[in-house]
């Protein structure tokens, strides 16, 4: 690991997603921010007026600023929609055009971050850092152009994904780093011809810390939480399906909590069948901190048919949480290794949602073997999921960018 020379930098943020926003990007964007201030540089933020997983804070059509905790934040309109794939490509578009209107007054930071998603937004990031002739780093959370294909959202042939992918080697290409959150990433970036000296693999930390300590998770009639975005991509409807079909497998005591909202959320909906599932929508803060403190066990859920686009945030903070996980995923993919170097759960293939309720029945019937997965769980996040540490690997690339001299950190100072 390694830090940078000590001189204080102005870094911009560029991230669609940003506080409050409670799921998603949006917290993990926020940690970055007060992490990097917090370590002495001048942090500023380009995001959109919030709007994620639902619209809840009205409308803006002009630009404005606001300060989040310590951070300087300028906020831009979006003309906001996610019903249909048309509505998320012009809410996308809205960003972008107002990035690109935006430019003249965000000044010449020492590096700025850009975030992606929002995907259409990495060409104003491309044109405002030729025109500025700054550096920037790509942080990559989704490889959009596959997931849309792969997701249905649009068509492989199509004109949109056609220019979608010409903007992708365009920006891999202009980037003076690329950060991702998945050896899978690296892979995919590599098989398209980026060089594997310009990606750098970076966990996003836990956004959560538990309120109480945290406490070893076991039970033979668990409570299972599930949390976050419901999208198409988490495949969630078809694994709720399979978990309510025959309750006798899973365990009729044993209950599944659903919290957070999205596209997919009425599929989800559609599935329950008894009240042994619970669909909360999205809550507070105060009930979500509830809801993991009496969970047993995480659920991450993730759709696959080969690839893989990104690793849910909620991994990391379920880990925080000392909560052992169940992942119903690609079994080849990087959350399913995650899990399996840490001892912290089991892995579920997602292309077979019936073996979601045959896993759970084992799991209960083990409530030891809980117990132990939960302590491995707390334990890999405490080394690879900090905030600190986060930071330091982050603040390590961006000294690289800008060339800085950087010094080892002893073992100890980690």
């Amino acid at each position: 690991m390694t830090t940078g020379n000590g001189r204080p930098l102005r870094i911009q943020l560029w991230s669609y997603n940003y506080d409050p926003e409670p799921t998603g990007i949006g917290p993990v964007s926020k940690v970055w921010a007060n992490a990097l201030h917090a370590r002495g540089h001048d942090v500023s933020v380009v995001a959109a007026h919030p709007h994620y997983p639902e619209p809840n804070w009205g409308t803006r059509i002009l630009p404005y600023r606001e300060q989040r905790g310590p951070i300087d934040v300028l906020r831009l309109p979006l003309w906001i929609g996610r019903a249909t794939a048309a509505e998320r490509v012009r809410q996308e578009a809205t960003f972008m055009a107002a990035q690109f209107a935006a430019i003249p007054a965000l000044g010449k930071p020492d590096v700025a971050v850009v975030v992606s998603p929002s995907f259409p937004a990495l060409l104003p990031a491309v044109v405002a850092h030729r025109l500025r002739r700054t550096r920037w780093v790509l942080w990559l959370h989704d490889i959009l152009p596959d997931a849309a294909s792969a997701t249905g959202l649009l068509d492989e042939g199509g004109t949109v994904l056609r220019l979608s992918r010409a903007l992708e080697r365009t920006a891999y290409r202009h980037a003076d780093k690329i950060v991702v959150l998945s050896s899978a990433f690296t892979d995919n970036l590599q098989a398209k011809g980026v060089p594997a000296d310009k990606v750098t693999l970076v966990y996003d930390p836990a956004t959560r810390e538990p309120r109480d300590p945290v406490v070893e998770r076991s039970s033979p009639t668990p409570r299972i939480l599930s949390m976050g975005n419901i999208g198409f991509s988490q495949g969630l409807a078809a694994l709720v399906a399979a978990f309510e079909s025959d309750p006798a497998v899973a365990g009729p005591d044993v209950e599944l909590v659903i919290t957070g909202n999205g596209l997919a959320a009425p599929d989800v909906k559609a599935a329950i069948r008894t009240d042994r599932v619970a669909m909360l929508g999205v809550v507070d803060d105060d009930r979500l901190e509830d809801e993991l403190r009496r969970a047993d066990i995480g659920l991450v859920t993730q759709h696959h048919d080969g690839g893989e686009f990104n690793i849910p945030s909620k991994l990391m903070n379920f880990m925080a949480y000392g909560l052992p996980i169940i992942a119903a995923v690609n079994p080849h993919g990087e959350v399913a290794r995650i899990i399996r170097a840490s001892g912290a759960g089991w892995v579920v293939d997602s292309g077979d949602p019936d073996a979601l309720p045959r896993v759970i029945a084992q799991i209960a019937a083990d409530p030891e073997d809980q117990r132990v997965r939960s302590l491995r769980s707390r334990a890999y996040a405490e080394e690879h999921f900090t905030v600190d540490g986060f930071a330091e690997r982050f603040e390590a690339v961006i000294d690289d960018v800008l060339g800085r001299r950087v010094v080892p950190v002893a073992a100890d100072q980690r």
